[in-house]
């Protein structure tokens, strides 16, 4: 699309939204229940272009259409639950009980919506139900490998009730639109998924305008020498090694105690050989990465650990944009891998000996999404949790996004503002209100 052509959709989208705002919001929410509907209906079809598009194994992209379903009638159901409230204004001295404040949210307008490749209907989902129910009007730009299963997506929601022109499907190279998307001075608010770099950018161009940013990811899975090792590798590999790590939530590190890292490390190898590899229509577990750039990536991060002195214990097999899955042991921090956020199937073992290490390691990351911690001890593992800089931590659990009304935030480098349902409703209204003097 051109920029003459985006701008079109963006002045039609502020238009329509007035009218969409006072529609009553249990006909939003209707409105929405029938596009989760149109989703179920479409799962094998929506499922099958993802799985195409972007390389997900079909059953994983079949389920992510359903698990959308699922988040759209609970964004309805809770657009219905958020009421505004009434304020005496005898509570603060100088106040005065005849002065009352009824504190309604408002819309704020127009939402950019700008998703990424790896869950194309799940993360736009997520953010395009928020932003109607709570009467927004949303420009979507999805990333250019997941645009098909975006706009089918979208398809489906068309077929709903929804008033013309509320909901705007724009496409092109970020290069082209990017600046013009974020900049645009009828645009009201952005919310992203995808690289920190972006973020960042899109952070400083939009000034005043409120942003949700989800970024990257580097998430230790943190392994005391009481834990059980049976379920930390179960966990681990399947939080590293899933959808081949093509996740900000992978775990993309182990810190492990130096008493248990051989048993550990041997218990992960195991399960990591027996993962499937191959193509998305087999179901494999690891499939092709998005494309040959993220390979030569991944690649690198290997080689550069190998010349560096860690231990391959399994893996380093490549066959075009495909990566078998890889374990490293023996990482230290001289090593690009213990930093860098690989977005493909590798996962270094990193030894500890000291017990501060575990946090002052995990906390040298420039990212701060998620960590796990395994351990029998809860109130050990409560400590370590509140001394990381992250916005989960998991107990004797992968790393991982959801249920999809928990909120979800990063820190650090890994985001600005807070999602989940309810938390995004709200960070696409704000409040406003009408004072009464009796």
């Amino acid at each position: 699309m051109s920029q003459e052509e985006v701008d079109d959709k963006i002045k039609q989208a502020s238009e329509a939204q007035k009218s969409w705002s006072a529609t009553e919001v249990y006909k939003r929410a209707d409105i929405l229940h029938e596009w989760a509907d149109r989703l179920v209906e479409k799962q094998d079809q929506i499922g099958e272009v993802i799985s195409k598009e972007v390389g997900k194994n079909l059953a994983s992209a079949i389920k992510e259409v359903v698990r959308t379903a699922d988040l759209i009638r609970y964004t309805a159901e809770e657009g219905c639950r958020i009421h505004g409230e009434m304020l005496k204004g005898d509570s603060s001295r100088g106040g005065s009980s005849s002065k009352l404040a009824m504190v309604e949210q408002e819309p704020l307008g127009v939402v950019l919506a700008i998703s990424p490749f790896n869950y194309p209907v799940n993360l736009a989902a997520s953010k395009i139900a928020p932003a109607l129910i709570s009467g927004n009007a949303v420009v979507f730009k999805p990333a250019s490998q997941g645009a098909l299963s975006g706009q089918l997506m979208i398809e489906a929601l068309l077929e709903t009730d929804l008033p013309t022109d509320i909901i705007q499907f724009v496409s092109g190279k970020g290069s082209e639109i990017g600046d013009f998307l974020v900049t645009h001075p009828s645009i009201d608010m952005i919310t992203f998924t995808g690289s920190t770099e972006t973020g960042q950018a899109i952070s400083q161009k939009a000034k005043m305008v409120p942003v949700v940013l989800e970024l990257g990811g580097k998430d230790p899975a943190i392994v005391l020498e009481d834990a059980d090792l049976d379920l930390a590798a179960e966990h681990i590999v399947s939080g590293a090694y899933s959808y081949s790590g093509q996740r900000c939530t992978a775990i993309k590190r182990v810190l492990v105690a130096d008493t248990i890292a051989n048993d550990l490390t041997e218990k992960i190898k195991q399960k990591v050989e027996a993962l499937s590899v191959g193509s998305p229509e087999d179901n494999a577990t690891v499939t092709p990465l998005i494309n040959n750039d993220a390979a030569d990536f991944v690649q690198h991060l290997i080689d550069d650990a190998l010349n560096k002195g860690a231990e391959l214990i399994t893996g380093n097999r490549r066959e075009g944009n495909l990566v078998y899955p890889t374990l490293l042991d023996q990482v230290n921090s001289n090593m690009d891998v213990a930093w860098e956020e690989p977005f493909g199937p590798v996962l270094p073992i990193i030894r500890i000996n000291e017990e501060e290490d575990f946090v002052s390691l995990a906390n040298q990351s420039e990212y701060g999404l998620q960590a796990s911690i395994f351990t029998k001890d809860v109130q050990k593992a409560r400590e370590i949790a509140t001394k990381l800089d992250v916005g989960s931590v998991q107990l004797n659990a992968k790393t991982e996004r959801g249920p999809d009304h928990f909120p979800f935030i990063g820190a650090k480098n890994s985001g600005l503002g807070s999602q989940g349902i309810r938390r995004s409703i709200e960070s696409m209204t704000r409040d406003k209100l009408f004072i009464l003097n009796l």
